[in-house]
């Protein structure tokens, strides 16, 4: 197939041009350009799959500045699938770096020799615990050796908290039980009539940096799911959800690791599959469309894709948590992007905050446009998301909440920062919606 095969021009001509998307596209907002709108990013990947436009310097910065949020696909009448769209662009910038032999070693690196084993970013995982413990990260920020760092990496360790052991993470039951099963709610199994008499099975995913960064996160998550009557098992090889890879060009190599990910689960026989990052579960529920050329892998992924749930989606079908202590906060709430456009869940976090006794819950305003976290946008593209938190961070301040819940790794990171830079960090802290739910259990 060649480079421009890749382009479906059927879903770009779908594009009626009509701009609805400008006012939900975080990029166009900030720059006022056409070129840094959905439309205008459609209208350059047409030229290229039309061949009246090159695949050069230019048009990649184009596809890389975009966020990747999606609030153009909700915005959108025509229904147009942007995000695979820019997917396929960026794989056809990669691709072609790579036939020119231009492709940075470093990004080699990254996406072939480090996220597609857990193993190795489980080591880089304890190497800075130990730095944290050693307090080296403490020294250099009191000398300033950080700021040997590029400043995108120098100002994101600070929101960087104290990682999980790996002594503790030795701790982790494989298996954890309900000590009372309450469900009733229909596992893909059962008929319209049956309800159920065990335990939901839960495989938890765990995903590849949230088990790192975030370990207490996931430890939090299955808690809940077995105050909820749930049985929580941390399956065994899974792997990356391959939302990184996707969204950078490495089609194939998300592909692989979506791969993994079916048989692991497959064999685990699991009632669901739940994760509790909007990203992930974005992308693993989006599996099936990632296997046009093998059928036999897209009926397993759709399998797959038909048992995921993001674990708020689970929660409110399950019957009401049962909360041992109120939590006296104000608080409010960023969508985490994935999880509200991408993933149609915006009702489910908003409805769990407000169960919790005690909780004053104040609605964000914008609080479904982009933080600037976009995975590793806050690093590849520092200015333009500083320049996006900063405006988030101004809606935040009006709330008067002391905590920001989101549903994201990267967002809980993004808004970590944010609250440093708004010089906040004394009186509001950023929390994943499950440690809250967890605190309350």
């Amino acid at each position: 197939m060649s480079l421009l095969a890749k382009f479906d021009m059927d879903e770009m001509m779908n594009c009626m041009q009509c701009g609805f998307c400008l006012p939900a596209c975080p990029t166009y907002r900030q720059t006022g350009k056409e070129y840094a709108s959905p439309r205008g990013r459609i209208a350059l990947m047409k030229g290229v799959a039309q061949q009246d436009l090159d695949i050069d310097n230019e048009f990649e910065s184009n596809m890389y500045l975009c966020l990747g949020c999606r609030a153009c696909e909700t915005a959108c009448p025509a229904g147009v699938p942007y995000g695979s769209l820019v997917e396929t662009a960026r794989e056809v910038v990669e691709t072609n770096k790579k036939k020119q032999k231009t492709s940075p070693f470093i990004r080699d690196i990254i996406f072939n020799k480090v996220f597609p084993h857990p193993k190795r970013v489980e080591k880089l995982g304890a190497a800075l615990w130990a730095a944290q413990t050693a307090g080296l990260q403490t020294l250099a920020n009191k000398t300033g050796l950080i700021n040997m760092l590029p400043r995108p990496m120098a100002e994101m360790q600070q929101a960087v908290e104290k990682i999980a052991s790996p002594a503790e993470r030795k701790k982790r039951q494989p298996v954890m039980k309900p000590e009372k099963v309450e469900q009733e709610i229909m596992t893909s199994e059962k008929t319209e009539t049956e309800t159920a008499t065990r335990p939901l099975k839960i495989g938890l995913f765990t995903g590849c940096i949230m088990d790192v960064m975030f370990y207490e996160t996931n430890q939090a998550t299955a808690r809940v799911l077995v105050k909820a009557g749930c049985e929580v098992v941390f399956v065994e090889n899974q792997a990356c959800c391959g939302a990184l890879h996707a969204h950078s060009g490495e089609k194939s190599g998300a592909v692989e690791l979506a791969k993994r990910n079916i048989e692991a689960f497959e064999k685990a026989g699991v009632d669901f599959i739940v994760n509790n990052a909007g990203g992930c579960g974005a992308a693993l529920k989006e599996y099936h469309h990632w296997f046009h050329d093998e059928p036999e892998w897209k009926e397993r992924a759709m399998a797959f894709v038909a048992k995921m749930r993001d674990a708020n989606e689970l929660l409110a079908e399950l019957p009401p948590l049962e909360f041992s202590k109120e939590l006296p906060l104000r608080v409010t709430y960023q969508d985490s992007c994935h999880l509200a456009h991408g993933q149609g869940i915006r009702n489910q976090p908003r409805q769990l905050i407000r169960s919790i006794p005690g909780v004053d819950y104040i609605e964000l305003a914008n609080a479904d446009s982009c933080c600037g976290s976009a995975g590793i946008y806050n690093i590849t593209n520092f200015d333009m998301s500083m320049k996006i938190l900063d405006g988030k961070m101004e809606d935040v301040k009006k709330t008067k909440a002391v905590v920001i819940v989101t549903s994201n790794p990267g967002c809980l990171l993004q808004m970590k920062q944010g609250i440093i830079r708004a010089g906040m960090k004394d009186r509001m802290e950023a929390v994943h919606i499950m440690d809250l739910l967890d605190r309350a259990l």
